[in-house]
């Protein structure tokens, strides 16, 4: 995602807390923003067009109809306007870049760039896998079932007119920084064989060969997508996510990962999802966020 001069980059922010069950990351997006997100993609020469938020239900004004996948229609309502606005950023030559929001997002991003582009390939940089289904989540949260929806694997509930269903292609799915996993996903993961790289693979291999590795496996036709929740990072240099998992990815790690990004020339968008400014230390967590998208978007030290 190497940016050329006066390449715009589209800011869509989805002020999404639906799909999880800890209040708070609605406010991400503003959070992100105010830490100078326009400002530093503007300072690598690109224009920044912030398209503002998709409108989003907020939990007290609405009701939940099926605990096991709680919010479910509210969630997909928000993810088809976001769809609609990744579809136009492309229709623009622009680059997306979502801001979530929690994780359940993603099933707007990636329909989008599925309907602009057709099924394309994922790198899921994350603490989870995000492969549960109505029938295995503990949880009926659909930011945990977000991956297994745009394969097509979590039923007839997650369908849409705003989105092609299966999203990704399957064989070009890689998944990085894993450490807390469901039995469910365990399950899908070895019947799957989606390439991944848990915090353990990473110790022993380091994150330049895992995020190469990732991102080799998931080139190739339609599109190529990096999908970055926060809670990836250790909970000393992020602690301001929904649900922070210790021995995540270090505060170099996570630069190197987006500057590969960059380097490779092979993603066309970028989501940044999970930040909770309610639990974060004087926004540090949203201003690390807006350093990774800098450095997914070209940013160098020379």
């Amino acid at each position: 995602m190497v940016l050329q001069a006066e390449r715009s980059v589209a800011v869509i922010g989805a002020a999404l807390d639906l799909g999880q069950g800890r209040r708070g990351v609605d406010m991400g997006p503003s959070a992100i923003r105010y830490a100078g997100l326009d400002l530093r993609i503007e300072a690598l020469g690109s224009r920044c067009l912030d398209w503002g938020n998709v409108e989003a239900a907020v939990q007290e004004a609405v009701e939940e109809q099926d605990v096991r996948v709680r919010y479910l229609r509210q969630v997909k309502e928000t993810c088809a306007r976001i769809a609609e606005r990744v579809v136009e950023a492309v229709r623009v030559d622009a680059t997306p870049l979502v801001l979530g929001g929690d994780h359940s997002v993603a099933l707007g991003t990636l329909g989008g760039l599925a309907r602009a582009h057709g099924a394309g390939g994922v790198v899921w940089i994350d603490a989870h896998a995000d492969l549960n289904t109505p029938d295995t989540s503990p949880s009926g949260n659909v930011h945990g079932m977000v991956l297994a929806a745009a394969l097509g694997l979590g039923g007839d509930a997650f369908r849409s007119d705003a989105w092609p269903m299966p999203s990704l292609d399957p064989s070009r799915v890689a998944l990085v920084g894993l450490r807390s996993l469901d039995p469910g996903e365990r399950d899908a993961l070895r019947r799957l064989g989606l390439r991944v790289f848990t915090m353990s693979d990473i110790d022993r291999i380091g994150i330049e060969r895992a995020i190469r590795e990732s991102l080799a496996h998931v080139a190739g036709p339609g599109f190529v997508h990096v999908s970055l929740d926060m809670d990836v990072i250790d909970p000393t240099v992020a602690p301001g996510v929904g649900t922070p998992v210790r021995g995540g990815l270090s505060y170099r790690e996570a630069h190197l990962a987006m500057e590969l990004v960059a380097e490779s020339g092979l993603s066309c968008s970028l989501e940044v999802v999970e930040v909770n400014p309610i639990l974060d230390r004087a926004n540090e967590t949203a201003a690390l966020a807006v350093e990774l998208v800098a450095s997914a978007l070209g940013a160098s030290i020379l």
